[in-house]
């Protein structure tokens, strides 16, 4: 079988049940392998060619559109949610304090540091399309520990995102072991530095980790929200959704870690948290009147 990196494949073992870009090809004591990234999940796979189905561009498109159905239930549940906030702090900000003008409101800035180019592109188009202000950065995984620093204090965020790719191998160890886990232990360290920076677990809101990612380690580390507590896959844009709920949350209301995950397309068993603050402020008066 003939498999080139940039194809589209599953594999057998698995019953086919993840897509994967091949992104490099390695060869061991004669048998080749390549390595995977999720074309649609946060994971990273190494397969032998002899476990691999190529995917034809018609079974791709049948699942892409699969895809496209759950993100676009997750963005309706998500609107509804924002268009109820927005009448909460119309009724806030007129009746609510007497005041009758205009308001205007500044939700939480977004640092989205990410493992995989194509996957920042895309959360990027859904940040944009939410609304959400947000810096995006490339940034191996292996060298988020040492840049996050820098990276802080350049754009100053409300809410911090450290994920990528992950995985959980049981050869190299049992699910405690961090050692078994491909970079969930290059998030931890993330994750302690961006801590060393912002100590405060509300002035800083932190998402961290990926596919299978080690969610225990992350959390008490500093991370406000985590994957993965049941060590399963996670959507490539559940992060988006996270920080959305944070940042369109006014800052006096606490978020019960349920109203983050509802949304989300992986829900509980990928995605879990402690309660934490929102960020969105809300001003007034707002000036329509511009200078000619």
């Amino acid at each position: 079988m003939s498999i080139k990196i940039h194809d589209i494949v599953a594999r057998k073992s698995y019953e086919g049940d993840v897509l994967f870009r091949v992104i490099d090809i390695k060869e061991k004591k004669g048998i080749k392998e390549a390595v995977l990234y999720g074309e649609d999940f946060r994971l990273i796979a190494d397969a032998p060619f002899s476990d691999l189905l190529k995917i034809d561009e018609n079974e791709r498109n049948q699942r892409h559109r699969s895809d496209l159905e759950k993100q676009d239930q997750s963005f309706r549940l998500f609107t509804q949610e924002q268009e109820l906030q927005k009448q909460k702090s119309d009724y806030e900000a007129s009746s609510g304090y007497r005041y009758s003008g205009n308001y205007f409101q500044m939700p939480g800035r977004v640092l989205h540091v990410d493992g995989d180019a194509s996957y920042l592109r895309k959360c990027l188009d859904l940040y944009e399309k939410i609304g959400i202000p947000v810096n995006g950065v490339y940034c191996n995984e292996k060298e988020m520990p040492e840049k996050i620093g820098q990276l802080l204090d350049h754009y100053r965020p409300d809410i911090l995102v450290i994920t990528g790719h992950d995985s959980y191998s049981k050869t190299k160890g049992n699910p405690e072991d961090l050692s078994a886990y491909r970079h969930s232990r290059h998030f931890v360290q993330t994750v302690m530095e961006a801590r060393k920076r912002v100590s405060h677990l509300d002035q800083l809101v932190i998402f961290a980790g990926a596919c299978q990612s080690h969610f225990e380690s992350l959390i008490r580390a500093g991370a406000n929200f985590a994957s993965s507590p049941s060590r399963v896959n996670i959507h490539a844009l559940d992060p988006v959704y996270i920080v959305a709920k944070i940042s369109y949350t006014p800052f006096m209301e606490h978020i019960r870690v349920w109203d983050v995950l509802r949304n989300t397309l992986t829900g509980e068993k990928g995605l879990g948290g402690i309660e934490t603050r929102g960020v969105l402020r809300t001003g007034m008066p707002y000036n329509l009147t511009t200078e000619e």
